[in-house]
């Protein structure tokens, strides 16, 4: 995060994302404000909280999308959830504080992974040594006291050194790759128990495995693999050796605490007044529970307390029943800034297929290409697709960027069906083409809603 700028994050965000200025802006200044706390004196560190954020739009619009590249672009523990997944305690389901311990497990295996490759080389070597004894295992000389080693013995010694260099020659060029060896590795299977837990009992499983892992012996099997295989192996088991566990841990938890951000989706599902039954009873119980989390509050995970003061929270919903104004005010106050994410107009669908990286019409010709079909969309070809997506949106349900997926899913069917026996063909994708595919499901409300 010190290297990017809120221009900068803007910047990676425009390259995935159309529109939305005022959200993008929003989160890029919520990131940046994370790196700032860091610098400051510690006093002044502590009282300076997140700046929680809502997003308020329609579906399709790119809420969720801007928390997939956000989770790219920061190197920071980061989570998406559905709101809708938990429950009130009391009730079946999850728990609201599971969240802060997937994000917990989350920055264990980030923090694993940084150390495993500062120690990838040094892993790497061992775990050739370990090869090299097993292809050829080290003979040693029974020595007597006293007595001088005698020059056959010498002799043996420099033989078997050569080779074992020979070996390692040859396994450097690849040679031995496929030679197949036996190895002794550590059993994974678990104990047959399965712990059953219900909403705000989940704690009580936290180091069930890591207690049983403990008190039962550790066990091995043999396996025969491939030289490639095991060296990948023996290499993971090396870098394990040489990382620590426990600082590891720490400075998982250290993360979470000063960096982590949740993403809360479908917030809007949890808003609304309660009727006292039925399957929504628990939706204001679970913004009571969500509260001290989002205001902060100490959580119990297996790797320790975690404090969720400084834990960035981004909430976002389409809001079509229900009001920001529903949830509870206690959860609104915790949300300081509020950002309306814009409906996408027919412009907008335009440069959603054509202009970003991962532009669906690119995925389309890359994805045909590697049947030797040759796609080829025309400017009005794609101006007919995003009218009709348009179009479709407005007669039945309102959904977005999404409704492209299903249009350009029905146009392109046939072709992708018979694209084996077409290689080498190139196939022009015009607005004649689309409207002949297109326009009878599009007449027909019934079709279009059943069918785009």
């Amino acid at each position: 995060m010190e290297q990017l700028t809120p221009r900068q994050i803007v910047a990676e965000l425009d390259k995935y994302i159309i529109g939305q200025k005022e959200a993008k802006r929003a989160v890029a200044i919520a990131l940046r404000n994370r790196w700032r706390r860091q610098k400051l004196p510690a006093d002044l560190r502590d009282e300076v909280a997140p700046k929680n954020i809502i997003m308020i739009g329609p579906t399709g619009v790119g809420k969720t999308e801007i928390a997939r590249r956000l989770a790219k672009l920061v190197e920071a523990p980061f989570i998406k959830v559905e709101a809708s997944k938990y429950t009130e305690v009391g009730y079946v389901g999850r728990d609201v504080e599971s969240m802060v311990r997937d994000l917990t497990e989350l920055a264990v295996d980030m923090v694993k992974e940084e150390r495993i490759k500062g120690v990838q080389e040094r892993a790497r070597e061992l775990a050739e040594e370990r090869l090299l004894d097993l292809l050829l295992p080290v003979g040693r000389a029974p020595m007597t006291p006293g007595v001088e080693q005698t020059s056959d013995v010498s002799s043996a010694a420099t033989s078997a050194a050569e080779t074992r260099e020979k070996l390692r020659k040859r396994l450097h060029e690849g040679k031995l790759d496929d030679r197949t060896v036996e190895l002794e590795v550590k059993d994974r299977a678990m104990p047959m128990v399965e712990i059953f837990s219900g909403s705000g009992m989940e704690g009580m499983d936290i180091n069930m495995k890591e207690m049983l892992g403990n008190l039962l012996p550790q066990r091995t099997k043999r396996r025969k693999v491939k030289i490639r295989e095991a060296h990948r192996i023996l290499a993971q088991e090396e870098a394990d050796k040489l990382i620590d566990v426990d600082d590891v841990r720490s400075e998982a938890v250290r993360r979470v605490e000063d960096s982590g951000i949740i993403f809360l989706d479908e917030i809007d599902k949890i808003a609304g007044r309660d009727s006292g039954h039925g399957p929504d009873v628990s939706r204001q119980g679970v913004q009571r529970d969500l509260l001290p989390i989002v205001e902060g509050s100490t959580v119990t995970t297996k790797y320790g307390l975690v404090r969720t003061d400084h834990i960035l929270f981004i909430a976002a919903g389409a809001f079509h029943v229900a009001k920001p104004s529903d949830l509870i005010p206690e959860l609104q106050g915790r949300f300081p800034l509020r950002v309306e994410l814009a409906s996408l107009t027919q412009d907008d669908f335009v440069r959603i297929l054509t202009e970003p990286q991962n532009a669906l019409i690119k995925q389309y010709v890359a994805l045909l290409g590697t049947e030797e079909v040759t796609l080829d969309f025309t400017e009005d070809a794609v101006r007919e697709l995003a009218s009709t997506a348009s179009a479709v949106n407005q007669a039945t349900e309102n959904i977005g960027a999404r409704r492209l997926y299903t249009i350009l899913e029905r146009l392109l069917d046939e072709i992708s069906f018979e694209a084996p026996a077409m290689q080498g063909a190139q196939v022009t994708i015009n607005a004649a083409y689309v409207r002949e595919r297109l326009q009878e499901i599009v007449k027909s409300e019934d079709l279009s809603r059943y069918i785009l």
